[in-house]
């Protein structure tokens, strides 16, 4: 018979890792519990099978030592071994007691053996959960069936019993799973924000670099007066990047507030042509009539067009020309970037292309990055005005 899908992946379960093995206040709890045992043993009167003989009430106590005592200790580290050894102990001994003086024994100091199956759902494997929840209704249905005077009632109230603790671990287990993912999702939403701003920012500035040294390089000889222009253009874009790389470093390693320094929108989109100056010439339209458009939406634009112009930079070969085109569209700003250039084929999906297509999404925008109409390469965004805006 094929057990449904959800008990199916509770039984897969692995044990909780991290388990505290023993901490101070179990030693607090065994000293209280023990304390409590005691007083227990020498106060109660309320039941026949301790009037018999006295035998029975220290042997009560000893049954307590030697069977609930270890469970507690070890309950974190083998939670099913803990529950096993705690349960049989305590029914083995109310069952034989049952048997000589017809009424179940033992101390109420026992059942902080409870406790253990609170710790076989909160840190046990989903096998482990099973195998305790089988062994707790088998310790309730011996002890009920051995006591002669269990009434429905019992039965019923046993039962429940058995559950708080096991309903208990399942919540706290559950809880607790379900924080440590939200804190993993929001690792990795900060990885992935992370390798965006170094990509957009450092990676771009350094292949700027690398492009204006290959054609400092290139017109050295034949043109001394723009050679020496490429190297301040160098000399500017490095920098910027010491700075930012300075900044980046200094908010993640001291935790120190990042700059707030003015977002780069659509108006500083003609400043990138200077980034490629004398390697492929960049022309860039704005539509006067563009409208009001919100303060995230020309940051996700700018940041995805000055890698789309370092893209078509570095990998369209024998490019002449790239264009960069803004435009309105009702309740969305377009932008465009093509060139002119062969596209080298690639492996899979850059982190470039991939960081634009997120940033166009976050914004609840779209993206689209392929060959262009003609030749060459084109990227396509469309994004809300007021992206990120609720």
């Amino acid at each position: 018979m094929k057990l449904p899908a959800a008990l199916q992946t509770y039984l897969a379960e692995p044990a909780v890792a991290g388990a505290p093995v023993r901490v101070w206040r179990d030693w607090a709890l065994v000293g209280v519990v023990s304390i409590t045992a005691v007083v227990e043993t020498l106060l109660r009167n309320d039941a026949e099978w301790l009037a018999v003989s006295p035998g029975w009430r220290w042997a009560a106590l000893v049954v307590f030592f030697v069977g609930t005592i270890p469970s507690l200790l070890m309950r974190r580290s083998h939670p099913l071994q803990a529950a096993v050894f705690g349960f049989a102990i305590t029914i083995v001994f109310g069952v034989v007691v049952a048997r000589l003086e017809g009424e179940f024994g033992g101390l109420w100091t026992t059942a902080i053996v409870l406790i253990t199956l609170y710790t076989v759902f909160r840190w046990g494997s989903g096998r482990d959960g099973a195998l305790g929840l089988l062994v707790a209704i088998g310790a309730g249905i011996l002890g009920n069936l051995a006591d002669p005077t269990t009434s429905l009632s019992d039965w019923i109230g046993g039962f429940i019993v058995l559950s708080i603790p096991i309903e208990i671990g399942l919540v706290v287990r559950y809880q607790r799973s379900a924080k440590e993912r939200a804190i993993s999702d929001a690792k990795s939403l900060e990885r992935a924000e992370l390798a965006r701003e170094l990509h957009d920012t450092v990676a771009h500035h350094v292949s700027a670099i690398a492009v204006q040294a290959q054609a400092g390089r290139a017109m050295a000889a034949t043109d001394p007066e723009r050679a020496i222009g490429v190297l301040a253009v160098i000399e500017e874009a490095a920098s910027r990047t010491l700075v930012e790389m300075r900044s980046m470093v200094s908010t993640l390693r001291d935790g120190a507030e990042a700059e707030l320094a003015p977002q780069q929108g659509l108006q500083d989109l003609r400043r990138l042509a200077e980034d490629t100056a004398g390697a492929v010439p960049v022309t860039v339209s704005i539509d006067e009539a563009i409208g009001t458009v919100g303060s995230a939406t020309e940051s996700a634009l700018y940041r995805i067009a000055r890698e789309s112009i370092t893209n078509a930079v570095r990998h369209a070969s024998g490019a002449t020309e790239i264009s960069v085109a803004v435009a309105g569209l009702g309740d969305s700003i377009s932008l465009t970037v093509c060139d002119d250039g062969i596209t080298t084929p690639s492996n899979g999906v850059g982190y470039g292309l991939l960081g634009m297509a997120e940033r166009a999404e976050l914004l609840g925008g779209s993206f689209d990055a392929g060959p262009g109409p003609d030749r060459g390469w084109q990227v396509a965004a469309t994004i809300p005005r007021t992206g990120g805006q609720s």
